[in-house]
């Protein structure tokens, strides 16, 4: 047996192994699988300076970044010609955050920088004092510290990107988004994978543990919750700590996806193929119907699982099994989506 062969034995083997881990589909928690609509995190941005590098600030031709020194010195009473700063220490970034629900005044959050200007590198550098806004142009927290470029241990920095960092607790918290939860009557679960029969086993569950009409589908992603009286005015957050922790078993899409750079293919457990013959090289595979002695038959509505087996057994490389699985599908005999990577 050649070395060829063994690795394409050695790739489909673990093809099989993984699919055979394919199991049906476990009960998932709420809180894994949807939202209440509304609780969510909002984006902040800002724009700043990083000092304290080793000469691989921008370049004095980038105005801003001059500009932008020369005013903050004028706010502690230095005043000289912007003309006369020299800026290779200096970086202009802009700062990005997320702000999570619920969220306190004085909580900490990660903040991400990156360069603006010319910059080589924000290796060592330090975020000066800067506001973090919203959309809506208020500023929700104030950053500040030290950055981090966080490159890999035995990496160089010729191999590591240097304009973009992290500072880890970097910005604190200096206003609230206001959402009350007490008093409302009503809520919104959003599923984070739009399904109608999932939906409908979500709100199944949901009132055969809570209640008859407290959950009521109204889309294919969405489930309206009535909050039962006696929880509206302070207990809220309790209702939903009760749904969030039900368990339901989610619907799922007969689907293949392929990427054809590495040769990878993951099958869901639900793909089954109808009536096709397949001839690919020198191979050929037949599914249902009367053929030569020197085909391969697979019973009509075969898993894909079976096919992969057979085809595994024949020596087909992971390639060639890609090939085989575009042409079924274009044959209109894989009943599943295919999307190729």
């Amino acid at each position: 047996m050649n070395n060829r062969f063994k690795q394409t034995m050695i790739g489909l083997g673990i093809l099989l192994y993984l699919f055979s881990l394919c199991e049906p589909a476990m009960a998932t928690r709420i809180k894994d699988m949807a939202a209440i609509q509304g609780v969510r995190s909002n984006q902040l941005t800002g724009y700043g300076l990083v000092v304290g590098l080793n000469g691989t600030g921008d370049k004095n031709n980038i105005l801003f970044t001059r500009q932008s020194l020369t005013n903050m010195l004028k706010k502690m009473n230095l005043h000289f010609d912007k003309s006369q700063i020299k800026v290779k220490n200096v970086a202009a970034i802009m700062a990005t955050a997320n702000i999570p629900p619920f969220a306190r005044i004085g909580d900490s959050i990660d903040i991400t920088v990156s360069s603006l200007g010319d910059a080589t590198s924000l290796k060592g550098g330090t975020l000066l004092m800067m506001p973090l806004k919203g959309i809506d142009g208020n500023v929700y927290a104030i950053a500040q510290g030290a950055v981090s470029l966080a490159i890999p241990a035995g990496m160089n920095d010729r191999n590591s990107h240097l304009l973009t960092a992290r500072i880890m607790d970097g910005a604190t918290v200096e206003r609230e988004i206001p959402f009350h939860l007490d008093g409302k009557k009503q809520l919104t679960l959003s599923l984070f994978r739009p399904d109608f029969t999932t939906a409908r086993r979500v709100g199944d569950t949901i009132n055969a543990a809570l209640g008859e009409g407290i959950a009521k589908i109204v889309d294919a992603g969405s489930i309206c919750l009535n909050v039962p009286e006696s929880m509206q005015q302070e207990h809220v957050a309790e209702f939903i700590a009760d749904v969030e922790g039900l368990s339901v078993v989610p619907d799922t899409v007969a689907k293949v996806v392929i990427n054809e750079k590495t040769g990878t293919v993951v099958i869901g457990s639900e793909v089954t193929i109808s009536n096709v013959a397949v001839a690919h090289g020198d191979l050929n595979v037949t599914i249902q119907g009367q053929q030569p002695q020197y085909l391969m038959e697979l019973p009509g509505a075969s898993t894909i699982g079976e096919l992969v087996n057979g085809l595994n057994s024949l020596g087909v490389r992971p390639r060639d099994l890609i090939s085989i699985l575009e042409s079924i599908k274009a044959a209109g005999a894989l009943q599943a989506s295919l999307e190729i990577l």
